[in-house]
């Protein structure tokens, strides 16, 4: 049933969604629903840039997916265009590299290019390169074909003997005297990718500096980081390379990390992103830093594989749109990084993959829905809306492409009317409405008209509608 939900919006020329045959039945004047429900966007309202969305494959899956569990190489693509594709997929446009610190590369090992002490933190480097990177290599050289121009390339952990317990695992603490080895070796790993032809643009010391864990992991204090950042940061700038820091657990927990790096001059200047991960505690506020903040990666808990849209598991596909738009209207993130775009098991990662075969879980479309209208130097804007249980983004492209996405969290259907104002708009425009539901992956269910800067959209219940408009034409 659509919910009748009456408010004014000035200037009432009415906005038909054409919708296709797929299309649920469209409310009309007279069959019970009314004008609908007000909303704003406001085009000419910056907020913050977005730099893509993204994903991992380390920790060995990305060799997975090129085929070592068995997956045939027609399904390796047919994986590829499901997270890369930007017309038949996702179009993830970030891909984030596990830098490695274990001496072997056994599943869930990420191998070190020194995996053994070369005479201690003065000697002459021992690098060694295989030109994989447990499939990490295959796959990036993919990104790129698929037009991926952001790389991250993040450490869990130095290798063990440049830590205080001797291992790559179990938390430990970074040496002070091996400072300036370990940021040549981050360099020096860019560099390999580099004649690989990929070029690493950002790069991580560490993940989860809050936590030790029984794989590599290695902690810091807010201070140490600082400290540590100082010693670094040097190094990987004059590489060209944009420093990140410091993936912490918790979106609050970074906030500790992030205050101190800004009260530090020296150190605020050297970090070019700040990225965090909601496990601990959920991205829901922005981090106290005028820099870039990146969700840099997060799934969620679950037991089982899941291919539910909304199931009530907390890790079905709804759950992790609204946790997107929890990153980007609260937060204010300007990248949202899934952790594994494809696993095994009972992975809640976007896709399942199982020997020779793979599963699609609706948690890929929830992301797509955003990354594949949303690129790379976009510019998120104002958005409102009065609906209850209806939550909006709008975002600008810089090729001209607005894209609207709105979550009807509610379990009643609502029309919503909105406004459209500012950069342009007030016009006529054109363009396509996708719906992301149980029924529905990401599917183009109609066509909308834009006039006089008003749109109407028709919003089921439990669902994802991403509207894509071309640009204005006509009165202003």
């Amino acid at each position: 049933m659509i919910k009748v939900m009456r408010a004014a919006v000035t200037g009432a020329l009415a906005v038909a969604l054409l919708g296709t045959a797929a299309t649920a039945p469209k409310a009309h004047a007279g069959d019970g629903a009314a004008a609908g429900t007000a909303g704003r966007v406001d085009f000419g309202q910056r907020l913050q840039p977005i730099d893509g969305f993204g994903f991992s494959q380390a920790f060995q899956r990305a060799d997975i997916m090129h085929g070592a569990r068995g997956l045939t190489p027609e399904h390796q693509r047919e994986v590829l265009d499901l997270l890369l594709d930007r017309k038949s997929g996702a179009g993830l446009s970030i891909l984030r590299l596990g830098v490695g610190s274990s001496s072997d590369e056994v599943y869930d090992h990420m191998k070190s290019i020194q995996p053994t002490d070369p005479g201690g933190p003065d000697a002459a480097p021992r690098y060694e390169w295989d030109g994989d990177d447990g499939g990490q290599v295959w796959l990036a050289k993919e990104a790129k074909a698929y037009g991926v121009k952001r790389f991250y390339a993040d450490a869990w952990s130095a290798p063990g003997y440049m830590k205080t317990n001797g291992t790559d695992a179990n938390g430990g603490r970074l040496k002070p005297e091996w400072r300036q080895a370990y940021a040549n070796s981050l360099v020096q790993y860019a560099k390999f990718y580099r004649q690989e032809g990929v070029r690493i643009t950002d790069v991580g010391f560490t993940n989860e500096p809050d936590l030790s864990t029984s794989y590599a992991s290695m902690q810091f204090t807010p201070e140490q980081a600082v400290e540590t950042v100082k010693a670094l940061g040097p190094t990987v700038r004059r590489a060209g390379l944009n420093l990140v820091c410091c993936d912490a657990a918790g979106w609050d927990q970074q906030a500790a990390f992030s205050a101190a790096i800004e009260a530090d001059p020296q150190a605020a200047a050297l970090v070019g992103v700040h990225t965090g991960h909601p496990y601990v505690t959920p991205s829901d506020q922005p981090l106290p830093t005028d820099r870039r903040t990146w969700m840099s990666e997060w799934s969620p808990n679950g037991a089982t594989w899941n291919e539910a849209w909304d199931d009530g598991s907390g890790y079905d596909g709804l759950a992790v749109a609204e946790a997107i738009h929890t990153t980007l209207a609260d937060a204010r993130a300007s990248a949202y990084v899934y952790w594994f775009g494809a696993s095994i098991g009972a992975t809640r990662g976007l896709i399942q993959l199982d020997g020779a075969d793979y599963h699609v879980s609706k948690r890929l479309w929830a992301l797509g829905a955003y990354s594949r209208f949303i690129r790379p130097g976009a510019v998120r804007v104002a958005a409102s809306t009065e609906a209850s249980g209806v939550k909006i983004t709008a975002f600008r492209n810089q090729d001209g492409k607005r894209v609207l996405e709105i979550l009807n969290t509610g379990t009643d259907a609502v029309r919503a009317d909105y406004a459209l104002t500012g950069g342009g708009a007030g016009g006529s425009a054109r363009g396509s409405v996708y719906r992301t539901d149980e029924t529905h992956s990401l599917s183009r269910v109609g066509a909308v008209d834009v006039r006089g800067g008003k749109l109407g959209v028709e919003l089921p219940a439990r669902s994802l509608t991403t509207v894509v408009l071309g640009s204005w034409t006509g009165r202003r």
